[in-house]
């Protein structure tokens, strides 16, 4: 497709809104009259009057409402009134088009590099171990301190960084907060094709090879499931998995004999904000879906279908059970035939014995095969955090899984199941023996945003968990950070190195204190952890990618990457906290997306590549 066309598509697609979605009762006017007219009717210095709100376009109005600087506020808003007070109030464009310059020249093919240096989803292998073998990674450790950036990527209109990136054959492919996928070279970072989604695309693409064809699979935030041609960047098939409303989906697909596993969670949490809202009836799940055409081979529910169940004080109706959504990417299990899936908490009662659980799912059925549940009767929602209408009583602390399961194999030839709470805890699983309890280590004080937040790594000896309990301090005047919140420079974080055998500590690496404290920093370590032979990468939410020596802990290199940047497609760019998605290590290369200020941190809109001088990439 000619570029000018390609982009014109782009375009017209992000401004296009699925007016089908919309409830009968959805008014653009209404939405803004009730949660937003009180502040843009206003003249301020900081809030932009209903009239500049006009001049915007209704998709920009959109991406700033759902990963933005209106995110906090947007939250416990239903999509589809987000989406009718986008097209009531933007009436101006886009003009997001890359210069010519931008793209590859003309004859530069597309996934042209050599096919075993990759990294496709959650990680190299099905194993979700984030375990990067010495070949693909072509980076030595004692190379690491000598790194430095080779080029950067801006995301445009976006001042957030969330996605993971998924590199093949020399061909890296990521989303972004506004549902723009670009398809770049790794050793350069020009741009072989955009493809324009329906929703913020943060979960990394899973790549899907048959014959002489080679499918992205991947999701957006609002509930879509798109098959795309990675040579073309023309979509095969899209869908929808859940028909709720609130769904989210955020963890990657993963991928075995020609079927998609695809992990669903939800908005829902937040919407229970609203004292008029019933909650809840969101049901995490797991769908089967074929790759070739996009036919549901089967579903799987983590609860049973919501009944109503009472009343709030505030008189608004009450539903259960809900909850237990699949955050994070499935684990295939293809000798013992099982697909082992980690679990939210409920939204509601009654608790289920699936909640805060890992799950064992026969791969060609979807039948619960065990549940190993580690924390009972953890019934959370964002009422909770003021105590409103909607908060269940005897509310649990929130400390459901958000990072996969792994499944190591020892240098002994056994099979460990492993998995991260946001308790800070770490468990140890028996694949054999139906989830039985091998050992649990404490690394963290966790919290509702504390303990293993995305994920953890391992190399078969140790496993590497950072952890994020960031602190919150109390308001103070001033502006707030885009997260809404205030955090301690001090508090949060940390590294440790566990011996997967039997869960002793082998080493501890503490955080490093914000130097200066400043808005949005925080030591906290929520992202994901990465691992090379002799080295362990982690983020942290002060915006510092760090890499530790395997060993012992020793750090052995330190980039901050809160800084502007001077980007290969033109795009105004800066680094901000890391957060989600942890570093992917690829022939070579370290790609690092920085800026997430959900949760109160920096924002950005950066995609970083770092390189050793003198690699000849």
């Amino acid at each position: 497709m000619h570029r000018s066309v390609l982009m014109t598509a782009v375009l017209a697609a992000a401004v296009a809104m699925d007016s089908s979605a919309q409830g009968p009762d959805t008014s653009g006017e209404r939405v803004y009259a009730e949660h937003c007219a009180a502040c843009h009717d206003q003249v301020g210095a900081r809030i932009p009057t209903r009239d500049a709100l006009a001049k915007m376009s209704a998709a920009r109005i959109l991406r700033t409402l759902d990963f933005g600087l209106m995110m906090s506020i947007a939250y416990p808003i239903r999509r589809d009134e987000r989406e009718a007070v986008a097209q009531f109030l933007g009436t101006g464009t886009d003009d997001l088009t890359p210069p010519a310059s931008a793209f590859c020249a003309a004859g530069q093919s597309i996934m042209s590099g050599p096919a075993r240096q990759s990294w496709t989803g959650w990680g190299p292998s099905q194993a979700n171990t984030r375990f990067q073998a010495a070949d693909s990674a072509s980076l030595d450790a004692k190379d690491i301190g000598r790194l430095e950036l080779k080029w950067a990527y801006g995301f445009a209109g976006d001042v957030t960084a969330f996605a993971a990136p998924t590199v093949v054959s020399g061909t890296l492919f990521v989303g972004s907060a506004g549902g723009v996928v670009q398809a770049l070279d790794a050793k350069t970072g020009c741009v072989h094709w955009l493809f324009q989604a329906n929703g913020p695309v943060r979960a990394a693409m899973t790549v899907a090879t048959d014959g002489r064809d080679t499918t992205l699979v991947f999701t957006d935030q609002n509930g879509g499931v798109y098959a795309v041609d990675a040579r073309s960047g023309k979509a095969r098939w899209t869908m929808r998995v859940e028909e709720h409303e609130a769904t989210r989906l955020t963890g990657s697909i993963a991928v075995h004999d020609g079927v998609a596993f695809v992990p669903a969670a939800s908005w829902e949490e937040t919407r229970s904000i609203d004292p008029k809202y019933e909650c809840c009836t969101f049901r995490g799940s797991v769908t089967a879906v074929r790759i070739r055409d996009g036919y549901v081979r089967w579903k799987t529910y983590l609860v049973d279908e919501p009944q109503r169940t009472g009343t709030t004080a505030a008189g608004t109706a009450t539903f259960g059970p809900s909850g237990a959504g699949v955050w994070a990417t499935p684990t295939v299990d293809e000798a013992r035939g099982l697909l082992y899936v980690t679990t939210g908490d409920n939204y509601s009662h009654p608790a289920t014995a699936t909640s805060d659980a890992v799950v064992a799912l026969e791969l060609k059925s979807g039948r619960i095969v065990w549940k190993q549940q580690t924390l009972p009767g953890d019934v959370y929602n964002s009422a909770c955090g003021s105590r409103g209408a909607n908060c269940p009583e005897d509310s649990g602390p929130d400390y459901d899984f958000g990072s996969a399961a792994m499944l190591v194999r020892t240098a002994q030839g056994r099979d460990v199941l492993l998995a991260g709470q946001k308790s800070g805890v770490v468990y140890a699983l028996d694949p054999a023996s139906n989830g039985a309890l091998l050992w649990q280590t404490r690394v963290g004080k966790g919290g509702t945003n504390g303990g293993v937040q995305w994920g953890m790594a391992s190399d078969g000896r140790n496993v590497y968990a950072a952890v994020s309990d960031v602190v919150r301090l109390q308001s103070v005047s001033g502006a707030a950070p885009i997260g809404g919140a205030q955090l301690d420079p001090v508090l949060g974080g940390g590294l440790t190195a566990l011996r997967v055998a039997d869960g002793a500590k082998v080493w501890f690496a503490p955080s490093t204190p914000c130097a200066p404290p400043r808005p949005g920093c925080s030591p906290a370590q929520p992202g994901a952890v990465t691992a090379i032979p002799g080295a362990v990468f982690s983020g942290s939410m002060d915006g510092h990618i760090r890499a530790f020596a395997a060993a012992d802990g020793r750090l052995l290199w330190d980039f901050d990457t809160v800084r502007s940047y001077e980007t290969v497609n033109g795009v105004p760019a800066t680094g901000g906290s890391l957060d989600g998605p942890g570093p992917v290590v690829v022939a070579g290369r370290v790609f690092v997306s920085s800026g997430y200020p959900r949760f109160g941190g920096t924002p950005g809109n950066a995609l970083l590549a770092f390189g050793v001088p003198g690699d000849g990439r």
